[in-house]
């Protein structure tokens, strides 16, 4: 109630200072009805001040607002991508077999629609990814991914993210690999209990990457056809993915 107060303190003096004006006007001009007449003008337009001001033009402007910060969003989404997200997936991708059932759909070129997108969205989203990453190769992305734990606090602390619980969702499975990682000595001779564990927490970072990194392509296919072009040609999940333009 207390946050309250000095609102309600604030609307009190302008219906003071509301009647003292209505107050001048009639002992200037003697003029009551006058007065009431624009007074009962001035409330017949309310509800349709309401209508313009709180539900129209606050929709238009809360709409323009969450658009730039998704856009902002997106700039942070594609900063990931760049510094940790593509190289993820494609250690990832490098050892799932099971990646082979969809790898063909997984290459998305500048004829894609945005139903085109959905469509492989649904598919990623039902897929069940399965890595099997050890040894030499495990001990290389806990290095990797050790090395990134600042860059993902800090995307972490951005506040855009509020916007965006599934990229949230990513960054938060990323970070948790690299926790788990960075609490072990060594990866190279884990117990199968413990191996497993941590297989889970590499299919979950896996898994919701590759439904991120989806949706990211198809907010770059349509805004930013350069960058998407960039996109393609380090495509993760093709190896036969070139940087060059051929």
């Amino acid at each position: 109630m207390r946050k309250y107060l000095w609102q309600i303190a604030i609307g009190i003096q302008l219906i003071i200072l509301s009647s003292l004006l209505y107050y001048l006007h009639f002992k200037l001009f003697h003029d009551s009805h006058h007065i009431f007449i624009y007074l009962l003008g001035d409330i017949a337009f309310l509800p349709i001040d309401v209508l313009l001001i709180t539900l129209i033009l606050h929709n238009i402007l809360t709409i323009r607002e969450k658009r730039i910060k998704m856009q902002k969003l997106n700039m942070v989404i594609g900063t990931f991508f760049s510094e940790v997200g593509t190289r993820l997936i494609h250690l990832f991708a490098e050892h799932d077999a099971t990646i082979e059932q969809i790898k063909n759909k997984l290459i998305p070129t500048a004829e894609w629609t945005a139903k085109d997108f959905d469509e492989l969205l649904k598919i990623v989203e039902k897929h069940k990814f399965d890595t099997e990453i050890a040894g030499a190769k495990l001990d290389e992305l806990r290095a990797y991914v050790l090395g990134k734990r600042d860059f993902l606090l800090g995307l972490l602390a951005n506040p855009n993210l509020l916007e965006h619980d599934r990229f949230t969702d990513v960054l938060w499975a990323v970070f948790h690999l690299a926790e788990e990682l960075a609490h072990r000595r060594s990866v190279l001779n884990l117990s199968q209990t413990d191996y497993v564990h941590l297989k889970g927490d590499m299919n979950r970072a896996y898994s919701r990457m590759a439904a991120e990194w989806v949706e990211y392509n198809k907010h770059l296919k349509d805004s930013y056809p350069y960058l998407f072009s960039l996109s393609v040609r380090t495509n993760p999940f093709n190896p036969s993915a070139k940087i060059e333009v051929t």
